[in-house]
């Protein structure tokens, strides 16, 4: 069966973004091919990324859809090619993720192929993509610019495709990582994802989903008063603001006073301890006006 059709308005029945958020962010892709999805834990990033792709495929297809996720050991034998050992002792000259992803792509010319790098900012980008840095440019795209790769064993040269398009996501409150390199910032656009307690789509979503309107209105004040503190404080700011993604109930949950305590206890507690170690008696402050 041929995957369905897939538009801006169906992503938008999903999602807590505007459309004219949607639309900016597609058309920032459509033109970059690079587009780097930030923002504070828990708005949804990893969620609207696979809409974002289908929107650009005009389907519900994950066939041209691709997702690793980057960490401090993640390495250009990972993503692009490199020499692996064998069962029986040698070295093989293996294809990364990022080679198969987009020799898949060099064959279907006409479809938009999207692939996907959550925690894009915890890998060292310089060593991960190496010569390729210069391949993802938009500009700098297709077989006029093909070169030879690092461990090439013949005369092949390799190129990135027109089609092929890079969706990186990026937690803002990440303190192990202050600065994002400078390839990074030059070769992608950038675009922010903010918490949704104020929209009415995420009120909407609740009340359909069996939360109490009671609740809902605890989750909405005391969970924006705290972000509101975390925005003002000089050690933290915005990209460390909580993220509506922890009141968003599962299909097989509860969504009552029970469910409501247990999110406070086991994820948003941890996370304002975490954010004030040094200051316990603030974090004791805002827990017991949320638990109220």
């Amino acid at each position: 069966m041929d995957p369905e059709p897939y538009g801006i308005n169906l992503a938008l029945q999903d999602l807590f973004v505007s459309q004219k958020h949607l639309t900016r962010i597609l058309a920032s892709i459509a033109l970059r091919k690079n587009l780097i999805l930030q923002g504070p834990p828990g708005v949804g990033k990893t969620f609207i990324a696979r809409r974002i792709a289908w929107c650009l495929i005009g389907r519900k297809d994950s066939k041209p859809v691709e997702m690793v996720q980057f960490h401090q050991s993640y390495a250009y034998e990972d993503f692009v090619q490199g020499w692996r050992p064998t069962e029986t002792g040698g070295f093989t000259l293996k294809n990364g993720v990022f080679f198969e992803f987009c020799e898949r792509a060099r064959k279907c010319p006409n479809t938009p192929f999207i692939f996907i790098i959550d925690e894009i900012n915890r890998g060292n980008l310089s060593r991960i993509f190496g010569e390729l840095l210069m391949l993802i440019e938009a500009d700098k795209r297709g077989s006029e610019y093909e070169i030879p790769l690092t461990y090439r064993v013949t005369k092949e040269r390799f190129s990135v495709p027109a089609n092929v398009h890079i969706l990186g996501l990026m937690n803002t409150a990440d303190r192990s990582l202050a600065m994002v390199d400078y390839a990074l910032r030059r070769r992608f656009a950038f675009e922010t994802l903010q918490p949704a307690y104020h929209t009415e789509k995420f009120r909407e979503y609740l009340i359909e989903a069996g939360v109490d309107e009671a609740i809902i209105d605890r989750i909405k004040d005391r969970i924006s008063a705290i972000n509101e503190r975390i925005r003002e404080d000089n050690d933290l700011g915005p990209g460390f603001e909580i993220g509506h993604s922890y009141f968003v109930p599962d299909d097989e949950e509860s969504p009552d006073e029970r469910w409501f305590r247990t999110i406070v206890d086991t994820q948003i507690e941890p996370l304002l301890r975490e954010y004030w170690f040094d200051r316990p008696e603030t974090v004791d402050e805002l827990l017991e006006t949320l638990r109220q």
